[in-house]
C-alpha cells in the first residue's frame, strides 16, 4: 500500500512540478479531438482536465468495490466513451492550466489518503470492470490510478518537449 500511495504522490508531485512551464505556455491550443480519439493528440489542458477528473473518480469507484459484498466481484468503473468522462474533459479543457493544476492538487491528497488506508485484504477484493472483467482492487489501483497518473505525467513531459522552442 505504501508503494502505491508513494508512487501516486510522486507522480502527482511531478505533474504539479510542471506548473511553471504549463502556466508560462498559456494559452495552449485546444485539441480538435478530445473524446475517444488517441490521447497522444491531447494538449496540456485536455490532459490536465482528464487527470483532475480521474483522480477524483477512481478512488470513489474502488471504494464502491470495498463497500460491496466481499464474496462477489462488485461492478465498478466505466469505459472511455462514458459521456460524463468526455463532458468533464470538455468542461475542464477551457480552463487555464493553473486552475486545473490547483484542482489536481486538491483531489490528489484524498486519493493518496485512500491508498494509504488500504489493507492487504482490501487489495485482494475483486471488482468487475465493464471491459477488463474481474480485477483485484490492487490491479484497479495500478491500472486506473497510480500507473494511469504516471502515464499521464510522461505524456505531459512529451507534449512539453514537443512544444519547447528550438
Amino acid at each position: 500500500m505504501d508503494d502505491l500511495a508513494g508512487r501516486l504522490r510522486d507522480a502527482g508531485t511531478a505533474l504539479l512540478g510542471l506548473r511553471g512551464t504549463l502556466v508560462a505556455g498559456e494559452p495552449w491550443p485546444l485539441s480538435a479531438a478530445y473524446g475517444t480519439e488517441p490521447e497522444a493528440d491531447w494538449g496540456p489542458r485536455e490532459v490536465l482536465a482528464h487527470v483532475a477528473e480521474m483522480l477524483a473518480y477512481w478512488p470513489r469507484e474502488l471504494e464502491r468495490v470495498l463497500a460491496g459484498d466481499p464474496a462477489t466481484a462488485v461492478p465498478f468503473g466505466r469505459i472511455s466513451t462514458n459521456p460524463a468522462r468526455i463532458d468533464a474533459i470538455a468542461a475542464g479543457r477551457v480552463r487555464p492550466a493553473g486552475e486545473l493544476l490547483d484542482e489536481i492538487d486538491t483531489v490528489l491528497a484524498p486519493a493518496i489518503a485512500f491508498l494509504d488506508g488500504l489493507t492487504p485484504a482490501d487489495l485482494e477484493r475483486r471488482g468487475a470492470h465493464p471491459t477488463r472483467g474481474d480485477v483485484t482492487v490492487e490491479t484497479g489501483v495500478e491500472t486506473f490510478l497510480t500507473g494511469h497518473l504516471e502515464g499521464h505525467v510522461e505524456q505531459m513531459r512529451e507534449i512539453l518537449a514537443r512544444s519547447a522552442p528550438a
